[in-house]
């Protein structure tokens, strides 16, 4: 392997692994505020949805920087998978803050638990069920320089998605 090849793999090894890192981070600061003994926060469904999307794009950023493949296909299939699962969290998120920003006659009523709905229900009515919202999820606990921990997640999806597609499609 020559020393650009090193290079490549080595850049691309690290980018991938502080994107788990990050994804990490993000998961590990949301239980925080959920576990939390003073005002702790209850995810609502859409938000345990987006920490799967963090937690699969945490696994795809893991894999990749462990392989850290030398050859650019290999670096291009983490970096479309990685894409993948970023953009399933951009559009998790992306739809929570598109109900957190309803007016109020238009939230729809709060619904069963999570927990309920994947006993009572196929996964496929959960996920249905899940993406059209309930009012628990359009309630704002939360905010940092104006931004739900909604917003912030899709600002985080969308970083990370950009990160690993410049890390496994950028020239070496």
């Amino acid at each position: 392997m020559n020393r650009a090849s090193r290079l490549a793999v080595t850049s691309f090894r690290t980018r991938f692994l502080l994107g788990f890192l990050a994804c990490a981070g993000l998961i590990g600061f949301a239980l925080y505020t959920q576990l939390r003994e003073v005002n702790p926060l209850e995810p609502c469904p859409l938000c345990i949805f987006q920490r799967v999307a963090f937690a699969a794009l945490g696994v795809v950023f893991l894999l990749g920087g462990l392989h850290a493949p030398a050859g650019a296909l290999g670096r291009r299939i983490y970096g479309v998978l990685a894409a993948l699962a970023g953009l399933v969290g951009i559009l998790i998120a992306g739809n929570h803050v598109r109900l957190q920003h309803l007016p109020p006659d238009q939230v729809p009523a709060c619904g069963p638990g999570l927990d309920y709905m994947l006993e009572a229900m196929p996964i496929t009515g959960v996920i249905r069920k899940v993406m059209t919202g309930s009012g628990e999820c359009a309630n704002v606990d939360w905010s940092f320089l104006g931004l739900s921990m909604p917003a912030w997640s899709l600002v985080w999806f969308v970083l990370l998605t950009g990160w690993a597609l410049v890390a496994a499609f950028r020239r070496s």
